[in-house]
């Protein structure tokens, strides 16, 4: 019998989507096959320290999203780049910990998603899932996501890039995106700053919040359509899954419609969606993967205007994999169930790892 992959699952992070983080990771460690995979738990806690836990207790509260946490821990981790032990160092004890095989990085947001623990993980030469930090930093930047697309010449709405030396108006953005309009940060994600502007008298308050969460916020033309997502997989050669519409409950899809109310959103999945459109829509999906530098997993989200217009919303590249999340259940709705997507990741990380491995480093 061969030996388990031992898999370094991490999650939690320096993040506003900490929280959410925890949610994902509890489903990913729990759809593992134990006949396969080894599971190592590593928890960052809202400091960014790392540390070690046990299957049996690496979550207090895990049943309630407003109160889920990283258990106290006396015990602390580092990670040093070295071929023998991949790195994995007890600060306390001052001595390595058996090695991993693969990471699956369950981190959100800030730290997590945006190239820094990739590029990380690469110094330490660890295979992980995703995209690379490339794929990952770009991803992230919604501000940049949007003008590599722009000139790869795919569909986009409009938007206005404010930095904190900016001085902007309410006419002004009016006059160039319309009204109403959305403002986010430029490197968040799930809806977190996120504020919906009607009138003037909103704006000023609404971007300074957007501000608390970044130097750099996006105002963005408010499309009156469809919210429409698709799931893509893989490396070289990405598939994309069928589309589904999230259809909130509460005026748009804001933080609390993802994680706190369970009534929040209803998912349709497969999309109600004639075949030509379906079709666009995977297609878009899997040429903003590519355009974006994109590897292992993503979602693409988009609106989808009365006319039948599809305009790219944004990339996620490490979705939610909340037990209500839709990057799984899109791929369940396509025929891969959430065990067997699970492991399909890993091997495309595994897999990547071991093509770049290849590459000559010396000349």
């Amino acid at each position: 019998m061969s030996r388990k992959i031992r898999v370094g699952v991490i999650f939690g992070g320096r993040s506003a989507e900490h929280e959410v983080s925890l949610q994902s990771a509890r489903n990913v460690i729990s759809a593992l096959n134990p006949e396969r995979f080894e599971v190592a738990l590593i928890g960052i806690d809202k400091a960014g320290k790392w540390h070690p836990y046990e299957s049996g207790h690496y979550l207090d509260n895990a049943d309630d999203p407003s109160r889920i946490s990283l258990p106290a821990s006396d015990t602390s981790l580092a990670l040093v780049p070295g071929e023998e032990s991949h790195g994995l160092i007890d600060i306390r004890e001052c001595k390595g910990l058996p090695p991993v095989d693969v990471v699956f990085p369950v981190l959100h947001g800030t730290y997590g998603e945006d190239g820094t623990i990739q590029g990380l993980l690469k110094m330490a030469n660890i295979p992980f899932v995703g995209a690379g930090v490339l794929g990952s930093a770009v991803g992230m930047d919604k501000d940049v996501t949007k003008r590599l697309l722009r000139d790869a010449g795919l569909p986009i709405g409009k938007f206005i890039t404010v930095r904190t030396a900016d001085a902007i108006s309410y006419a002004d953005a009016v006059a160039r995106v319309g009204a109403p309009f959305f403002v986010k940060p430029a490197n968040a994600g799930s809806s977190v700053g996120v504020h919906k502007v009607a009138d003037e008298s909103q704006f000023a308050e609404r971007l300074a919040d957007a501000f608390r969460f970044d130097t750099k916020v996006l105002i963005e033309e408010f499309i009156a359509g469809r919210e429409i997502e698709c799931a893509v997989l893989g490396n070289e050669d990405p598939i994309a899954s069928v589309p589904g519409e999230i259809i909130p409950t509460h005026e748009w899809y804001s933080y609390e419609a993802k994680y706190l109310d369970a009534e929040g959103a209803r998912l349709s999945i497969p999309a109600e969606l004639d075949e030509e459109t379906s079709g666009r829509i995977r297609t878009l999906a899997v040429e903003t993967f590519k355009t974006l530098s994109c590897e292992g997993m993503a979602r693409v989200d988009f609106f989808l205007r009365p006319n039948g217009e599809a305009l790219i919303n944004e990339i996620n590249t490490i979705p939610g994999f909340t037990k209500i999340s839709m990057y799984p259940k899109l791929w369940g709705a396509s025929g891969i169930p959430y065990g067997e997507l699970i492991e399909r990741l890993i091997d495309l990380a595994i897999e990547r790892h071991e093509r770049e491995s290849k590459l000559r480093t010396t000349f």
